[in-house]
């Protein structure tokens, strides 16, 4: 897939995911929006998986650390035809399979449930070093937030992983500045994210996580790299794509109504057009 796909595959990744939010009528579009370059590029193109089969014990794993955003996440695993696209309609309802957080007991295509913010980096190692011990090729990835990497088990985590030397593991940061109660700064930034992997003992890139040629090249050198794990902050813009969701904080946790579902629709639409 060249990078001209890549990026019109993200937009039906992000329409799907503002579309699955919208149905629910409740979710995380803010942070699932400014990711979907990364799922993307990770379930399009980075990952050793395959849809026919999900527990295939050799396929790369992938952990989403910042569960909160997985219809994101759900809208990259059904068009990469884990399980169908229609299916997204029904986040959250009663009955459905697809919950508010990733499980990994009913979703195809779920490493591992995740939802409590630092969990599921610790997962993510544990998943490596078992990898290590078992003398397995996998590679193993997880994806957390910039907030979230406010929590003390997130580098609890990352102390192991550096100390082990588990080059297998790719931590990425999705570092888009904003969290559930204002930006980094007004909480408690983690900042700078790229020298405090590095302090720990991780080869660290700092790239535009919205940039599908910028995460290319960073995820070829994540494979290059050996004798330490590898932490790619990535620099995105929440609520990417859709007009009055960018940059703004108040869309982390809320769905649009009908005229604003249909707005986003529209620059989404835009987008599509001009790639």
């Amino acid at each position: 897939m060249d990078f001209t796909e890549l990026k019109r595959m993200a937009n039906e990744v992000r329409k799907s995911t503002l579309t699955s939010v919208y149905y629910a009528k409740c979710g995380h579009p803010g942070g699932s929006l400014g990711a979907c370059d990364i799922f993307t590029y990770l379930f399009f193109e980075e990952l050793h998986i395959d849809p026919k089969k999900p527990q295939d014990p050799d396929r790369d794993r992938f952990v989403l650390s910042k569960g909160h955003c997985a219809p994101g996440y759900y809208s990259a695993l059904a068009h990469r035809g884990f399980f169908p696209v229609e299916d997204l309609k029904t986040l959250r309802h009663t009955g459905s399979y697809l919950q508010g957080h990733p499980d990994m007991k009913h979703i195809p295509g779920v490493d591992m449930s995740s939802g409590s913010l630092g969990q599921g980096i610790s997962a993510a190692v544990g998943m490596a070093l078992a990898g290590k011990l078992d003398r397995k090729d996998y590679r193993v990835y997880t994806l957390l937030g910039d907030g979230e990497s406010e929590e003390g088990q997130v580098w609890e985590a990352a102390m192991f992983a550096g100390n082990h030397h588990l080059d297998n593991l790719c931590v990425i940061v999705d570092w888009n500045g904003l969290q559930i109660d204002g930006t980094l700064d007004e909480v408690n930034s983690p900042v700078p994210l790229d020298k405090k992997f590095e302090a720990f003992g991780f080869h660290t890139l700092l790239i535009d996580g919205n940039d599908m040629e910028a995460l290319a090249k960073a995820f070829a050198e994540a494979r290059e790299t050996k004798g330490v794990p590898t932490a790619i902050v990535a620099k995105t813009v929440k609520g990417k794509g859709v007009s009055y969701m960018e940059n703004a904080c108040e869309w982390h946790g809320k769905a649009p109504g009908e005229d604003l579902y249909k707005v986003g629709m529209a620059d989404l639409e835009k987008i599509g057009a001009a790639l």
